[in-house]
């Protein structure tokens, strides 16, 4: 079995940091990355700087990225101010977000449900015309911080609105970590039931130390993509509490034990969150850097 590892360091894993990162710093991050094997990478967001001033120097990002046979960069878009910046800087792929309740939609990018869907359809024409990869990311798909639970049958409703302007890929993303297995399997295979040849991904968090179960159970559910942040860095700074991406290599650790491959150099991508702990000045979350793999690699080992 292969799985897909999508490393959202860059993107989703910075932009909470109140310390704003160095623009080479980013570009490194994404460096090591490629050097681990990863292949597709969620590498900017063009947002508002105002609103998210982390990713203020997303076209400086881009400019500097290893431009490697094989490796995708993706940006966050979520108007056609967005998605003029993101051609502009040749992204191979764009990240729709639309919220699954009014309430954190409208902290989330200023607009109801159904005007996300729109403007969503919207994007997706205009990226499909560029021949640019589009993904939809149902956000709060699993909980909201400010309505609570999302029915299923809520999110289902939303993946068939969604579909309508012909993803390449639908994404649902537990936002702030409420998930739990059960609802994982029911919502990727309802999922993969309303919209068949349509690649699942999932986005989970680690916020109450649910978002490695998850991952298994999406996995074992139908989902081939999963997204996952080195040194288990970021959250959504519109979401109280929305801490703690699941870490990408202690994702790797998992997935390797369970003999699915993924292409990635769990070692290489722990190396780099000890970095990335030093770049932003604490240790990270992620655990393989501490307790090391198992068995432990020999001398002179790959």
């Amino acid at each position: 079995m292969e799985v897909t590892v999508l490393e959202v360091a860059p993107r989703d894993g910075l932009q909470n940091e109140r310390a704003i990162v160095a623009t080479a710093d980013k570009i490194r991050l994404i460096e090591r990355s490629v050097e681990a094997g990863l292949r597709r990478i969620e590498a900017v967001s063009f947002v508002n700087p105002q609103r998210v001033p982390q990713m203020a120097d997303a076209e400086a990002v881009m400019a500097g990225v290893p431009r490697v046979p094989g490796v995708s960069y993706a940006g966050l878009v979520f108007n056609d101010r967005g998605l003029d910046r993101a051609l502009a800087t040749d992204v191979d792929e764009i990240n729709v977000v639309v919220v699954a309740t009014d309430t954190f939609s409208r902290r989330n990018q200023n607009c109801t449900t159904a005007e996300g869907v729109q403007r969503w359809s919207a994007l997706a024409r205009r990226a499909a015309a560029s021949g640019v990869r589009r993904t939809v990311t149902i956000a709060a798909a699993f909980g909201c911080p400010f309505e609570g639970e999302v029915s299923a049958a809520a999110v289902l409703d939303l993946v068939r609105r969604v579909a309508a302007a012909e993803p390449d890929e639908i994404a649902l993303a537990d936002t702030i970590g409420v998930g739990t297995p059960d609802r994982v399997r029911t919502l990727v295979a309802g999922t993969a039931a309303l919209v068949p040849g349509v690649p699942v991904r999932c986005h989970f968090h680690n916020t109450r130390n649910t978002g490695y179960a998850n991952a298994v159970a999406a996995l074992e559910a139908g989902a081939g993509i999963l997204d996952a942040s080195t040194g288990g860095v970021g959250g959504c700074p519109f979401a109280p509490a929305a801490t703690g991406n699941i870490a990408t290599e202690d994702l790797l650790y998992l997935l390797h034990r369970m003999d699915i491959g993924t292409g990635v150099r769990a070692e290489a991508v722990s190396a780099t969150g000890t970095w990335l702990g030093e770049v932003l000045g604490s240790p990270v979350p992620a655990l393989l850097g501490r307790a090391g793999g198992f068995p432990p690699a020999r001398p002179g080992s790959q």
